[in-house]
């Protein structure tokens, strides 16, 4: 691929910033963007956004068109902002599950929809986002986390339909658990053999991304292995 202007959201996160290098790696010019004040390292050649509110749809807009200036353009929003809540329902809040909702859902329609001028603008645009295969089926106190992923499923099919007729395309990954120092943390016991590396889901990433996915769009893929 020639060299592409991509955001990353959750930029500053262990998915995040390795789906960041991939595509640096790669040498595209890279933007991550992150709820966090500052950003825990280095984005070589690339710009990064700290404190952004991706619920709020100016903080987003604003960004973009900080994005489309300094980058020159937008092809690829990749979708990583969000949140996990381990909760029942019968002991935990009602606000979990507006909190699931906002942060996985909500943070990437208003990106999303920030995005799409700039994204139409390109040859061929991309809008990449992280579902969840635990949002297939739910298990016990995976009642608001589940529901918020399925949202992101259901979003990213409705986008994909509605952007058939141009250049731009939308399909979501679906990851097991993904191995990262929080999982790990959270988990102390848990046999991670089977866990998703954050490299195996960057490559997914970058294969959307790429010219060979211009036919896939509307699809949720699952990625399961520990790679």
């Amino acid at each position: 691929m020639d060299s592409r202007s991509v955001v990353v959201t959750g930029g500053f996160g262990a998915l995040g910033r390795a789906v960041a290098k991939a595509f640096s790696d790669q040498g595209h010019r890279v933007s991550r963007v992150d709820f966090a004040p500052t950003a825990p390292d280095d984005n070589p050649g690339g710009w990064d956004y700290a404190g952004v509110d991706l619920s709020d749809a100016a903080a987003c807009e604003k960004v973009v068109a900080a994005v489309c200036e300094t980058a020159g353009g937008m092809d690829v929003l990749v979708n990583i902002a969000g949140g996990f809540a381990w909760e029942t329902l019968d002991g935990g809040s009602l606000d979990t599950w507006q909190r699931m909702f906002t942060m996985n859902v909500v943070t990437a329609a208003t990106m999303s929809k920030a995005s799409l001028s700039a994204l139409r603008g390109s040859a061929a645009g991309r809008v990449i986002s992280i579902g969840a295969a635990g949002a297939v089926k739910a298990g016990a106190g995976l009642g608001a986390y589940a529901a918020s992923k399925s949202g992101v499923h259901r979003f990213t099919e409705a986008l994909a339909a509605e952007l058939r007729d141009t250049s731009v395309t939308a399909n979501a990954i679906m990851p097991t658990i993904i191995d990262t120092p929080t999982n790990r943390a959270d988990m102390p016991d848990a046999d991670t053999s089977d866990w998703v590396k954050p490299e195996a889901i960057a490559e997914v990433i970058l294969f959307l991304a790429s010219p060979a996915a211009r036919s896939i769009t509307g699809a949720l893929i699952p990625v399961s292995r520990g790679g």
